[in-house]
């Protein structure tokens, strides 16, 4: 597996992460759970932006990675 798609890999995991984080958050009924999900979710939606930039980076510098 190359490192293109090693961090493309990792960049579908976040975002399933983050889909699964907010799903959650809607519903649950305990307001100390729905705020740990939705802070969580934030914070991996923050990471994939990071790793999103780093996919686009990498197709830039390494054209066989795209």
């Amino acid at each position: 597996m190359t490192v293109g798609s090693q961090v493309k890999s990792c960049f579908s995991t976040i975002k399933s992460a983050e889909a699964s984080l907010s799903l959650l958050a809607k519903k649950t009924q305990q307001d100390q759970s729905r705020q740990a999900f939705t802070q969580s979710a934030q914070l991996i939606s923050e990471i994939k932006e990071d790793l999103k930039k780093q996919v686009i980076q990498l197709a830039k510098e390494e054209p066989q990675y795209k």
